[in-house]
């Protein structure tokens, strides 16, 4: 008994047809017809009733029936489970950040995976968080750092790495120095540096001020946050970032939480729904590189 010969006999049952069926396993009518009564000789009984212009199953037909689907479907579970390990083995990964944003953890992740998985390729760009959670839709990257206002997008999976709000960076001399918080629309008075539109600081900043009916007078922007601060450091803008950012050593700035900004800047990974056994495995790299679990 060969499995060939039970995807026939399955084939002719479901479409109740030979020609259909060997339209169906594309082969010829005689070859379906031939290998079904090849497994008939074997099993001793006729499994498929010819005396009709319909191919019914005889009463043997239909007690083999389930077992020969079992069959079936436990053979493509034995080439499922090869598959996924030859490709978590030989497989390629796309993954995309931030533009010029160092992550530490998703590095750290990123040489952890490839110490267990050497043979697996990766690929590491850089984008805006909206174009890369559009490459992540249209199959182009795997997994994506993005930045995002409120939450990651639902049609995606994901795993969110920190939820802040905003802060305004200014030099110890500036007129907001002295305050612990301010309000929104006292930063939006001065000229401000930001993130350019598509990333998730600046989206969680317009829909803020579009809340409002606020319009933030933006003198520069920068696609690295590191040049944001410095270009705030340098007197040339209250610096909008979130209060993650600013690291210790930022010599010469103080941060003012913004607050009334009711939506949250999110740094979120993303990926699509159809998840292949390399990226499943580097989600759980990322989420114990990030410290976090409980993927979307």
């Amino acid at each position: 008994m060969e499995l060939r010969q039970l995807e026939y006999f399955v084939a002719v049952a479901e479409e109740a047809n030979f020609t259909r069926a060997a339209a169906r396993v594309h082969i010829s009518q005689s070859g379906v017809s031939a290998q079904v009564r090849q497994l008939e000789r074997e099993l001793g009984a006729d499994l498929i009733d010819r005396s009709t212009r319909t191919a019914s199953l005889t009463d043997a037909g239909a007690a083999a029936l389930a077992p020969a689907r079992a069959a079936l479907a436990a053979a493509a579970s034995v080439r499922q489970a090869v598959d996924e390990v030859n490709e978590l083995m030989r497989g390629r990964l796309v993954v995309a950040m931030v533009t010029a944003c160092t992550v530490t953890p998703l590095f750290d992740a990123l040489a952890s995976f490839n110490r267990a998985h050497p043979g697996v390729e990766i690929t590491l760009t850089e984008d805006s968080s909206d174009r890369m959670v559009e490459q992540v839709r249209a199959g182009l990257v795997d997994l994506a750092l993005v930045g995002c206002a409120g939450a990651p997008p639902d049609d995606l999976e994901s795993l969110s790495i920190v939820s802040e709000g905003l802060v305004a960076l200014v030099p110890a001399g500036h007129p907001l120095a002295a305050r612990r918080t301010a309000s929104l629309a006292a930063v939006l008075a001065h000229p401000l540096v930001c993130l350019p539109p598509g990333t998730g600081i600046r989206t969680v900043l317009d829909r803020a001020c579009a809340a409002r009916g606020l319009r933030p007078a933006v003198a520069l922007q920068a696609t690295a946050p590191d040049a944001v601060i410095d270009l705030a450091r340098r007197g040339l803008g209250v610096a909008i970032v979130s209060e993650s950012m600013p690291s210790p050593d930022e010599d010469g700035l103080v941060g003012v939480r913004i607050s009334g900004v009711d939506i949250p800047a999110v740094l979120a990974l993303v990926w699509g729904r159809t998840v292949t056994p390399a990226l499943r495995e580097l989600v759980r790299h990322c989420e114990t590189a990030f410290g976090v679990a409980g993927a979307a």
